[in-house]
């Protein structure tokens, strides 16, 4: 359930903070307080499209912060996305600024899609015109799949990975689109691939290796020319450091028996001497391995040739050229064996079409077995609002083709009157009584769904009279088991309201706000008196607006 609701600077609000309660939270107010942006701040929070006005003007961002107390079978549920409570409680929070937001989860930064997956285990959320979309017959499967869910999960599981099977199936058997001319062509042509690959014999890092050699011996007339100089500047026939460094050490080792000091002198010109020799030595033998000739910088001009032919035509790297040969001996395998392939591709794809089918009138077999049940609770719960007489049913509808939603269509058909022929919502209902079928329906699908809170914004538009006491008796039943948060205009409604919160707007140092304030019990019964009356509250509206809230308390007594 929503235990806290904070909101800072969106649209006339600059700072608010509602902890809301168990049972039937009742919001109301004059027509433009901000009752629609009270909860419209919690679509927010919860990934809803930011419009570009929403920011106030009492800073440059808008905040708003949900939170929400979770059970330990709720937090379980929300592991599964990674998301983990704090003392069984999670934070939502999105703070929007100009062109863009942020949404955290606890602190912690998420996507909107986080956000939204793991919505739909909190909040049940009836918006002004969610019950239009009783119009659609696309709504109506979903429907009855919320009522239906705990006989139908797992077939629906089974379901969406048997479609995933035949749809891969599908796919493999359109491959086997080709000719017999076409098949013995890509045969030739993959061979052809597999034995000039082959016929390389590649060795690892052979390209690496051959184009060093190749730089050498395109350069080894620059890189003599400067070896040969470095040789006749050390050592010549005339003048050789070898022989000048040998020279000096001797003559330091006579003197050395004078000065004990002199020993680590003789020895470091000996490492030298040491060192010279080594690269004389080295030097020596790198230039006789420059010895190139004209064959071995033809073999290696061509073998590179070869190589980077290769790597140019399967993807820049010898490593592709490998797997290139391997996919291909795949490939050829597959042309070769292509008949045995394609009665093989036809036994999978038809096991599957047919395992997939079988689900599918499983699947279909329970949703019209539950709907059964759908349609006797609803028409009792559409009774239980004040329709005189209802008959409902749910008329199902096979596709051409079935899906991982199986192949069923349903769709609600409705005589609201005796006499009167069954016929689609559309075609029907009017604006208050689709608000009542809906909520008839959400009175329904709360015995079932383990979503803790609703939330309805003005799901009384069009009712009144007894209308709207029917409507308020069943909004208080379903607050017996769920936490609700309702935006309503009608003091039957209201009365009925565990908590109580008035909307207002006021304007201050020039300055148009939104507030909002828990009322105690007096302010109870004078908010009502203003929703029976209007600005004129005498004696005899506060009198009924008391007795109002009486009946209320007792009639909800009464239905514990």
């Amino acid at each position: 359930m929503i235990t806290n609701l904070y909101v800072k600077n969106l649209a006339l609000i600059d700072e608010i903070e509602i902890e809301f309660s168990n049972g039937l939270n009742i919001l109301t107010g004059e027509t433009g307080a901000g009752k629609s942006i009270i909860l419209g701040s919690i679509n927010l929070a919860l990934g809803n499209k930011a419009t570009s006005d929403i920011i106030g003007h009492y800073g440059e961002s808008g905040l708003v912060e949900v939170t929400f107390s979770v059970d330990d079978n709720k937090a379980k549920e929300l592991a599964t996305y990674d998301i983990y409570p704090e003392n069984n409680e999670i934070t939502i929070s999105r703070r929007i600024m100009e062109g863009r937001s942020v949404i955290k989860i606890n602190g912690e930064t998420v996507s909107n899609s986080v956000v939204k997956k793991i919505t739909a285990l909190l909040i049940d959320i009836h918006g002004q015109h969610d019950h239009q979309s009783l119009l659609y017959k696309a709504t109506h499967l979903e429907f009855l799949d919320r009522y239906a869910k705990n006989e139908i999960s797992d077939t629906k599981t089974r379901l969406k990975a048997a479609y995933k099977d035949f749809k891969l199936s599908e796919k493999k058997l359109a491959e086997f689109t080709i000719s017999e001319e076409e098949r013995l062509r890509n045969i030739s042509f993959l061979q052809y691939e597999i034995d000039e690959i082959e016929a390389a014999d590649i060795k690892d890092n052979e390209d690496i290796e051959l184009e060093a050699l190749y730089r050498r011996i395109l350069n080894s007339k620059k890189i003599t020319e400067e070896i040969d100089y470095i040789s006749k500047n050390i050592c010549d026939d005339n003048n050789c450091a070898g022989n000048e460094i040998s020279r000096a050490l001797l003559s330091l080792n006579r003197i050395t028996e004078y000065d004990e000091n002199l020993v680590p002198l003789y020895n470091e010109l000996a490492d030298i001497e040491n060192l010279f020799n080594d690269f004389n030595r080295d030097l020596k033998s790198y230039m006789n391995e420059m010895d190139f000739d004209d064959r071995i910088f033809d073999t290696t001009e061509k073998r590179l040739d070869k190589l980077n032919g290769l790597k140019a035509k399967h993807g820049g790297s010898l490593d592709y050229v490998k797997e290139a040969l391997i996919t291909s001996k795949e490939k050829l395998d597959f042309y070769k064996e292509y008949e045995d392939n394609l009665k093989l591709a036809e036994e999978a794809y038809n096991n599957n079409y047919d395992k997939l089918m079988d689900l599918c009138k499983k699947l279909s077999f329970l949703r019209k077995k539950s709907a059964k049940n759908l349609e006797a609770d609803i028409t009792k719960a559409l009774l239980d609002l004040n329709f005189s007489q209802v008959k409902f049913e749910i008329r199902f509808t096979q596709t051409e083709h079935p899906s991982d939603n199986g192949f069923d269509e349903a769709e609600y058909l409705i005589s609201l009157n005796p006499g009167e022929d069954l016929k689609p919502l559309s075609k029907i209902a009017s604006g208050g009584e689709l608000s009542r079928i809906m909520l008839g329906l959400k009175s329904v699908l709360a015995g079932k769904d383990d979503i803790d809170t609703l939330i309805f914004d003005e799901i009384d538009t069009g009712i009144s009279g007894r209308t709207a006491q029917k409507v308020s008796e069943k909004m208080a039943l379903i607050a017996k088991k769920h936490q609700v948060i309702c935006i309503t205009h009608l003091p039957q409604i209201a009365s009925m309201a565990d908590t109580h919160f008035l909307i207002e707007k006021n304007v201050m140092d020039n300055t148009t706000r939104t507030t909002i304030h828990k009322l105690n019990a007096e302010e109870i019964i004078t908010e009502l008196s203003r929703m029976l009356g209007g600005t004129e509250i005498n004696g005899i509206v506060y009198d009924n607006a008391k007795e109002m809230k009486r009946q209320a308390d007792e009639l909800k007594k009464m239905s514990v």
